[in-house]
């Protein structure tokens, strides 16, 4: 079956987020991408936690650069880069099977070459309400954004 998503995940810091994100691509169906360097090990106790006993169900995939993942067989063709220097709000997208929803790392977000691979049209951010906050928690924002998306696409 082909997966609805592909969630990718850059260089991410925080073991239980990407292992609630995990958890999610799990129940989902989606594809996990991890872009290289991690800020934990993979077998790191609180990865396990967060993900559960859902991690052997996942399609996890491991990329030692952007560019790797570029050029990795199977990778989603078209991305959305969700950051919070979007004008574009993320509600306002078209979603389409096999996309993939790129985020940056907990500290520093999305690097520029990233910025520019996918553009401007294609990044988006989800809206703040209180502008005194600087952003969302990484496994939070997939949530909402993997979501919106599938809803989108009606999975």
């Amino acid at each position: 079956m082909k997966p609805p998503l592909h969630l990718v995940l850059l260089q991410p810091e925080i073991a239980p987020n990407t292992g609630n994100v995990g958890r999610m691509c799990a129940v989902t169906g989606c594809v996990l991408h991890l872009v290289h360097p991690l800020g934990f090990r993979i077998d790191d106790a609180k990865l396990r936690r967060a993900g559960m006993d859902y991690w052997h169900q996942l399609d996890v995939r491991h990329h030692e650069s952007w560019e790797a993942f570029l050029a990795s067989p199977g990778r989603p063709r078209r991305l959305w880069l969700f950051s919070t220097k979007a004008t574009q709000g993320f509600w306002d997208a078209s979603y389409a099977e096999g996309d993939g929803l790129v985020f940056g790392s907990e500290s520093s977000g999305a690097p520029d070459v990233v910025h520019d691979f996918v553009g401007a049209a294609q990044t988006v951010k989800i809206p703040h309400f209180n502008e005194l906050t600087r952003s969302l928690n990484l496994s939070t924002s997939c949530g909402i954004a993997t979501y919106e998306a599938l809803r989108q696409i009606k999975r």
